[in-house]
């Protein structure tokens, strides 16, 4: 897949935002990548270079990547059918939690962690992070309250890690 319109360099949290809203508006670059097995969540990358990853991601309800952080990336999604919810860890309480209809997008700086799950069946989003993913950090929680951070390869699927208790 081309991308010519793609500046030469890292792009930020606005211009990401911009890539996944432009993206979501011309589905014949993404529509035929659209799958659900029923078993796990599908995803497919849609385009890598050296300064940009943009991924298709489709969510059966209840698909759950579990608490991550994207390393040095920055990235944006861009939700094109059904609902996400996106929650954020808060110390000593409930998470943040918000939930993004189709036509909503977000972005985010590499200092953020948050876990985001499909809230309805058969939700479809767009993610783009610059740089591109090389590292992911997922996140744990022991039985004695204590988070632990994990790092898996950009090409693993996220999900809940299993260790004493839910974050």
């Amino acid at each position: 897949m081309m991308w010519p319109s793609l500046p030469v360099r890292n792009l930020d949290r606005a211009e990401l935002q911009a890539l996944v809203d432009e993206l979501a508006e011309d589905p014949g670059r993404w529509r035929e990548h659209v799958a659900f097995s029923g078993q796990r969540r599908h995803y497919v990358s849609l385009h890598r270079d050296e300064y940009v990853d943009v991924w298709l991601l489709c969510w059966e309800q209840g698909d759950d990547t579990g608490w991550h952080d994207h390393d040095i990336s920055s990235g944006a999604v861009r939700v094109v059918r059904g609902t996400v919810r996106e929650s954020n860890p808060r110390i000593g309480g409930e998470p943040v939690t918000r939930v993004f209809d189709a036509g909503a997008s977000f972005s985010f700086g590499p200092e953020h962690i948050h876990r985001l799950a499909g809230e309805n069946a058969q939700a479809v989003s767009i993610h783009a992070y610059s740089p591109p993913l090389w590292r992911l950090g997922q996140y744990s929680v022991d039985t004695d309250g204590v988070m632990r951070r994990e790092s898996v390869s950009y090409a693993d699927e996220l999900r809940p890690l299993e260790s004493g208790v839910a974050a």
